[in-house]
């Protein structure tokens, strides 16, 4: 009875037009593990917050000395912050940018590892060597300390140009895998007759090989996401880069430079943007692992 119901489920979705039977099936092999599924809601759930919450709910930018950390309550259910502004208004407002730095930041590490990882293994010889050689001496350097060190120095103004930074820290490892695969795909019969066919580089790359490595690269783009989350957050703790607009990692620097830790009725405004940073990251690590049964045609089987 079970096996007759899933042969009808599975014959109702081919009905459906196809995107949206796409979307049915990814749905139902993601729910094989829920794990993964708990992660796409949270993922989904945080852009939301992100992006479409701010403009339904009101911005409360005015500073209430009378309410400076009150306890939670009906108004304010976080409760507030040192100038009496309310927690949760703030962690609403405060993903846009933390989250649009991250997902810039792993957007262009990708980048950076597929074309070079790409490229070196397919011309192998001197440029393979060189671009490998570069590589590891990006490896061995300590990411942190090199950021703060750059962050530092430069102190970038906008979300754009700290991406830039995080992303020219993040793309060794991904380089190397990339490039791995590459030279066991490039022996392949597909690849030699794109090769015959004098279809040139660009195309045997980002047309015949890629598709075929989109494992590694969705589920590096979601792990470039969380340590570049991470690494905003530790840099603008540390104040060094310049402290404007809303952000999750600022609520933290001011919370500790303002003397929450020494109030008692703060706790929710110390917890608030930790625990929304730390859900944010264990759904994208969930989903991570929920996309293994998607991209790997055994599980799916």
């Amino acid at each position: 009875m079970t096996a007759a119901a899933t042969t009808v489920d599975r014959r109702d979705v081919t009905r459906l037009p196809g995107p949206v039977a796409s979307i049915f099936e990814f749905l139902r092999t993601m729910s094989r593990k829920p794990v993964g599924l708990i992660g796409l809601i949270g993922v989904v759930f945080f852009l939301f917050l992100a992006y479409v919450a701010p403009f339904l709910v009101p911005l409360q930018d005015q500073v209430d000395v009378a309410s400076i950390y009150a306890k939670p309550s009906f108004l304010h259910p976080l409760g507030t912050d040192f100038q009496g502004r309310d927690v949760v208004n703030q962690i609403v407002y405060g993903g846009g940018d933390i989250i649009t730095t991250a997902i810039l930041a792993a957007l262009f590490s990708t980048l950076i590892a597929i074309t070079f990882g790409s490229i070196a293994a397919t011309l192998g010889g001197r440029i393979d060597a060189l671009i490998l050689a570069i590589t590891d001496v990006a490896l061995t350097i300590p990411q942190l300390i090199l950021l703060i060190v750059i962050a530092a120095i430069f102190r970038p103004t906008s979300f754009f140009a700290l991406a830039v930074i995080l992303a020219l820290l993040q793309w060794p490892a991904l380089l190397r895998q990339i490039r791995a695969q590459v030279l066991s795909l490039k022996e392949r019969d597909f690849v030699e007759a794109a090769r015959s066919l004098d279809l040139g580089l660009m195309h045997i790359i980002f047309r015949e090989m890629l598709p075929n490595m989109r494992s590694y690269i969705v589920i590096h783009f979601i792990i470039a996401m969380t340590l570049a989350i991470y690494a905003q957050a530790a840099i603008m703790f540390l104040g060094l880069v310049p402290l404007s607009g809303r952000n999750w990692a600022i609520m933290l620097y001011f919370a500790y430079n303002q003397g929450a830790l020494f109030f008692k009725d703060s706790f929710f405004y110390l917890m608030g943007p930790i625990m929304a940073i730390a859900l944010f990251q264990l759904s994208l690590v969930w989903l991570a692992s929920g996309l293994e049964d998607v991209f790997n045609p055994r599980l799916r089987s």
